[in-house]
């Protein structure tokens, strides 16, 4: 068996089995899944692209609220709070453990007395409790028949800004009639501190996106993902997360024939909060990489193809970048790995589709410090 030591992660590989070898150009970037993985990984290397900062950032792609999901977040961290908040582990605080962690005392203290009222039940508080003591983050007695509680660390505030992401590479007309009323509701909402649209850079004079029915409030980022860089072409407007916010929810169509009313409601700050905290906790966990956690890295065809701007998703039976929703177990190609890739010598435990796994975690732990 020969190894081939030009591996771009410094990985011995065996030079007869497909690993993260390979190089792709000329794709058509206009699907948004890889348009998605281009946008967060120019994210994680250069924002914010307008100003300096000198803040940690987290990039994260698909999270958000019950009624809406952002493509891509990212999350402008203060950085000694970003260094405690590692002390409580790489999986998120749920907003259950939320109603429990910030509030912990200093000194043994029976639990309804140390926390405030949840507005649900103290069972699911003593359930939360008990999570948090099996994950080693809050130190759980029973003194008496109560149960009493006390804080390992203090949990820090350790996100500075929230920053929304919709990625759209082919933003012509209709997709921008479909997105407008998405980045009103964003705007008025005024959950995250700005949003933004990102569009695949067409060459052109002046970028069609600045010609659509995009709400002005939204910034617009024009990307060119082969080289793995983005330029401004419009600045957003600075939202305000700590004021009340508006939820639109039925916006009538207008025009001759409807003349009704629209509904929203009023949003309170603290649970814009709330939300906030429980969006960064997910992206803490998650990151963006967590794509490879639903396809099929033990498939014999995948593979991580790598050019300038970093390593994506690549299959090497349909000679294309593939989305999340085809490499399934389901596929007409997939193949697992033989069995031969994972013994006889290979020197990382698993074979290549596991291998994959590490070094994308390795990766994610990079963008966390303090994290072992």
């Amino acid at each position: 068996m020969t190894w081939d030591l030009s591996c771009p992660v410094g990985i011995e590989t065996p030079s007869t089995t497909p690993f993260l070898a390979r190089s792709v150009s000329g794709q058509d970037y206009h699907a948004e899944f890889d348009f998605e993985l281009r946008v967060c990984q120019w994210a994680e290397r250069a924002w914010p692209p307008d100003r300096d900062c000198e803040n940690p950032i987290l990039v994260a792609r698909q999270l958000g609220t019950k009624r809406r999901r952002w493509d891509t977040i990212v999350l402008e961290c203060d950085p000694d709070g970003l260094r405690q908040r590692a002390e409580f582990g790489e999986r998120a605080l749920d907003s259950d453990l939320l109603d429990v962690i910030p509030h912990a005392p200093a000194e043994w203290t029976y639990y309804r007395d140390a926390l405030p009222d949840p507005g649900y039940p103290w069972r699911y508080v003593r359930e939360a409790i008990h999570r948090a003591g099996d994950r080693g983050i809050l130190a759980v007695r029973k003194n008496g028949g109560q149960i009493e509680i006390r804080r390992k660390s203090v949990y820090p505030s350790w996100v500075e800004r929230v920053i929304a992401i919709e990625n759209k590479p082919d933003l012509d007309a209709s997709a921008a009639r479909h997105l407008a009323p998405q980045i009103e509701r964003d705007v008025a909402m005024g959950l995250a501190d700005e949003v933004w649209v990102a569009t695949a850079e067409t060459g052109e004079r002046i970028e069609p996106a600045l010609l659509e029915n995009v709400p002005v409030e939204a910034g617009i980022l024009v990307v060119d993902p082969s080289a793995g860089d983005a330029d401004v072409a419009w600045n957003p407007r600075t939202l305000d997360p700590s004021k009340p916010g508006v939820r639109i929810l039925d916006r009538p169509s207008g025009g001759d024939h409807d003349a009704s009313a629209a509904r929203f409601e009023y949003v309170d700050p603290e649970w814009k909060a709330q939300k906030r905290r429980e969006i960064a906790e997910r992206a803490y966990e998650r990151g963006w990489r967590s794509y490879v956690e639903s396809m099929r890295p033990d498939c014999r065809h995948f593979e991580l193809s790598w050019e300038e701007p970093g390593p994506t998703p690549f299959c090497a039976a349909k000679d294309r970048r593939q989305t999340a929703a085809e490499c399934r177990g389901s596929c007409g190609e997939f193949e697992p790995e033989p069995p031969v890739w994972r013994t006889k010598g290979w020197p990382i435990e698993g074979g290549p589709g596991a291998a994959i796994k590490r070094l994308l975690a390795r990766r994610r732990r990079r963008q966390r410090p303090g994290m072992k």
